[in-house]
Parts: structure tokens; sequence; C-alpha cells
């Protein structure tokens, strides 16, 4: 099954050094049954689009957590065992995951398993020219889930930023290593 694992550059950095996507559960996103029905498409093109921009969106949550980190969403798209893949995690799985909703996202999923990075099949990331942006969609992150509309129009100028897509073996170039 394809996943989409939200990160940051520093996750990105770590996950390199250490050759895994993390330990323990991971939150990620995948076409499942209920990201096919919440977004009533069956072109498998569009749904896996559904699941990166989910990732992209928990991406930025972790941006949020990590006022240190460069201000860039970064998404692995990875092939991993459907074993090791339990969706509908339940509430808060952990970082990543949308803290003020108790409820799974759809698509959302939890990787239980331990995830090479040497499996993933692309990295996502933001351009330079969308740091403004996503820095400020990080700031206005809690005031959107709070139901300020402002706020929530700052966090979508994110997605008007579309993520490159690099190749696995481009990381060492795309962190500067």
């Amino acid at each position: 099954m394809r996943v989409y694992v939200p990160l940051t550059l520093s996750g990105l950095t770590e996950a390199h050094k250490t050759g895994e996507l993390g330990s323990g559960p991971l939150v990620a996103y995948a076409v499942t049954p209920a990201l096919r029905e919440w977004y009533d498409s069956e072109d498998i093109e569009e749904l896996e689009y559904a699941a990166l921009g989910q990732a992209a969106l928990a991406s930025l949550r972790l941006l949020d957590a990590d006022r240190g980190a460069p201000r860039r969403r970064v998404v692995v798209a990875v092939d991993v065992a459907d074993r090791i893949v339990e969706a509908d995690p339940g509430p808060d799985p952990g970082p990543g995951h949308d803290r003020e909703n108790d409820a799974a996202e759809p698509g959302e999923v939890r990787v239980t398993g331990r995830v090479a990075l040497a499996k993933a099949a692309a990295v996502h990331v933001d351009a330079d020219g969308a740091e403004a942006a996503v820095a400020a969609a990080a700031e206005a992150l809690a005031a959107a889930d709070g139901g300020d509309g402002g706020a929530r129009s700052v966090v979508d100028g994110a997605e008007d930023h579309e993520l490159l897509w690099f190749a696995p073996q481009e990381i060492p170039n795309l962190l500067g290593s």
C-alpha cells in the first residue's frame, strides 16, 4: 500500500541519518474506503492526490509544533506491506494528527511497523518560494481549527503552493548534504 507520511525538513534529515521514517507507530495517509467515500471519486490519481494533500496539512501541523524547523512542508510517499497499516486509527495516534478532532480523518492510517526510507517512492517538498505562505499557515492553524474563517483562508493559502516531486536519491541534495 502506498502511504503518505508527513514530515518536516528536520524530520527528513533525521530519517536520512537513521534510514527510517521515525520510530513507533506513524500517522500517514492513504487511499482508504473512508477517503473514497469522503472524496467521492474512483479515480486513483485524484484519490492519491487527496491523501497527499491531507499529509501536507499534517506536515503543517508538525511545523506548528516545531517552530525551529524550516517552513516547508514535507511528505514522503512510501510503499509498505498492507499488514502494517491500520485504517481508522482512532483518536490522537501521534504527531501529525489533528488533536482538535477525536475521530480519524478520512484516509488517515497508522503504520505500525518499521518503515525504511529506502522504500520511499518519492519525496514531496515545498519550493523555497512557499516558505512565507507556509509559515503564515502554520501560525494560523490553531485559530483555523477554532473556526476562524480568516485564519482558514491563510491555511488554505499554503495549498496554493504545489509540493515539488523529488526522487529518493535526491534527498541528500535536497538536504544540502
